[in-house]
């Protein structure tokens, strides 16, 4: 009997097709197992999911630095996503540091192309966080291109910092994977950067 149980370690087998009754919920930590398997599996559902839960924070974070085509870009991400799903293994934390890696170093590439052509893209205030804190808070009650020349007033690092944390959402741990900073490091400059942004945003209200 023993040869018809399923593989305990794999877990169950998934139909590509059959979409679960949770489906239409965000990524947690308790389904994305099973998320990630059906994905790697093709299952469209398990496609959109994934989509509908990080494609807003992707867009996000490179309308907040600048991006040229924030929405094309995030659609490069999410096929250079697919195309490599294959070889991801780890949780969901994992899996969003691994997706922002690939955001970063498409909006890195995007930055050094705008050096050679200059480019006057304004941030889409749609991608901008629901609110809650008083940076936020300021920075929608000032235009984008002001938002835009705020933030490149601060150093890099803090920019990409407060991206990560502010726009995409990310934990310390997540974006410190992102950069390749230690936790310390990136605290400290989030620290250094909501000091500095709040300084400007006065002068900005002013």
């Amino acid at each position: 009997m023993r040869d018809h149980d399923p593989d305990v370690r794999h877990g169950p087998r998934l139909d590509p097709g059959a979409a679960p009754s949770w489906s239409a919920v965000d990524l947690s930590e308790h389904n994305f197992p099973t998320v990630l398997a059906a994905a790697k599996a093709g299952a469209e559902w398990a496609w959109a999911l994934i989509f509908r839960s990080l494609a807003g924070q992707v867009s996000g974070y490179l309308a907040s630095r600048g991006t040229t085509d924030p929405e094309d870009t995030a659609s490069e991400v999410f096929l250079k996503i697919a195309r490599h799903i294959h070889t991801f293994e780890g949780d969901l934390s994992q899996f969003r540091s691994w997706v922002f890696v690939i955001a970063h170093r498409r909006m890195v590439d995007d930055r050094r192309a705008r050096m050679r052509r200059p480019s006057t893209t304004g941030l889409d205030e749609r991608l901008l966080p629901p609110g809650g804190d008083v940076e936020t808070e300021a920075l929608r009650s000032i235009s984008d291109q002001e938002v835009i020349r705020i933030f490149e007033m601060l150093p890099t690092v803090q920019r990409d910092v407060l991206a990560l944390r502010v726009i995409a959402g990310l934990t310390l741990t997540e974006t410190a994977s992102v950069l390749g900073k230690r936790v310390g490091a990136v605290k400290a400059a989030q620290h250094r950067a909501l000091q500095r942004l709040h300084r400007l945003l006065e002068k900005a209200s002013v």
